[in-house]
């Protein structure tokens, strides 16, 4: 088919499109050798200090079991410092793949509940978002979450947080963590009182279950996006909903795989979702964690659905019109990804 790339010359093109990321965790961002310097500096938390066995504790069984690392890895961040670190770490490795922008999920009450201030928290935020715009041109913004498995109590501090704090950059309200179990229509409250604020609804949702929790995050907490969302794929009518409504997925095709959902690219369901129309966005969730790249979530996406040069740039474009940039900086990227489109296909004119 016309368009159509391999090899180099895809992976070349993917790494040219200027890109944003919606879907990655601010402490599932840190790289291998940053969670071995915090593992180092604070033993007793459990993490391994030896590469290796690093290495074979970020190997997942299943979901469960990549949350108990996950927030055994959170409990090494402990000050400003930490955070700063870990902020400008992830603003390196999105420059280095031509990402401009990304809405990074940060989780407070985690954060306070290990023993850091709040002060700390949103100097270490405010420094290095700034460094990320000044030494890496990354343009940051933060989605406050609340972690699901600790209930009501973690969606009122979250919120309470969230609108009194009201740090530069925070764009939306999430919710994370594990969904069997953890019902979303019980933090509808929460939920409705930061979009009355002004902040966008973006919980996870359909990750590890089915489409009734992604129903719910639509019906219960007003979801403008959805967290993952892949759940959706069996239930028609909310296929055509979510596509009739523009409600993009924040869709993370290795993170589906690390964690058991799905076996391959090829097994996961990111074909039938374009298929039916739904705004479809690549994304990385926890990248080191998981092996992950946002070049490289194109490109596998790419190859295995043999996609032309026209569709990347499309998922590319779609994850501009579903971030919550002004619209400004919007049109200078979409201008950009059409420019390079074109640019890409006048050897086929």
């Amino acid at each position: 088919m016309p368009g159509i790339l391999t090899g180099e010359a895809l992976r070349a093109f993917v790494h040219a499109l200027p890109k944003v990321e919606l879907h990655v965790h601010l402490v599932g961002s840190a790289s291998l050798p940053t969670v071995l310097e915090l593992a180092r500096r604070r033993p007793s938390a459990g993490v391994p200090t030896e590469p290796g066995e690093l290495a074979e504790f970020f190997t997942f069984r299943d979901f469960p079991h990549f949350l108990r690392n996950y927030l055994a890895v959170t409990s090494l961040v402990r000050d400003a410092r930490d955070i700063h670190t870990l902020v400008t770490g992830l603003a390196a490795d999105l420059a280095a793949q031509n990402a401009r922008y990304a809405e990074v999920t940060v989780t407070p009450y985690n954060h306070v509940l290990d023993g850091m201030s709040t002060d700390d928290l949103l100097t270490g935020l405010a420094t290095g978002r700034a460094a990320a715009r000044a030494d890496h041109g990354v343009e940051l913004a933060w989605c406050f979450d609340i972690p699901g498995e600790k209930g009501i109590v973690a969606g009122r501090e979250t919120v309470v947080f969230a609108l009194r704090e009201r740090p530069e950059g925070l764009v939306s309200f999430g919710l994370g963590g594990p969904e069997v179990g953890v019902g979303r229509a019980q933090f509808a409250p929460f939920f409705t009182t930061a979009r009355e604020a002004g902040l966008h609804s973006v919980p996870h949702a359909g990750e590890t279950t089915g489409p009734a929790t992604v129903w719910s995050a639509v019906h219960d907490l007003g979801a403008e996006r959805i967290g993952h969302g892949v759940g959706a794929h069996t239930d028609p009518k909310l296929l055509e909903y979510l596509a009739a409504q523009r409600i993009p997925l924040e869709v993370c095709p290795t993170s589906n795989i690390r964690t058991g959902q799905f076996a391959s690219i090829g097994a996961h369901p990111v074909r039938r979702l374009l298929d039916h129309g739904v705004v479809v966005t690549l994304n990385t969730d926890d990248p080191p964690m998981f092996g992950a790249t946002l070049d490289g979530e194109y490109v596998a996406v790419a190859e295995t659905l043999g996609l032309t040069a026209a569709e990347i740039a499309r998922l590319a474009k779609n994850a501009v019109d579903a971030s919550f940039q002004p619209s400004a900086d919007k049109a200078v990227l979409l201008a950009e990804i059409e420019k390079i489109l074109l640019q890409d296909l006048e050897p086929l004119a």
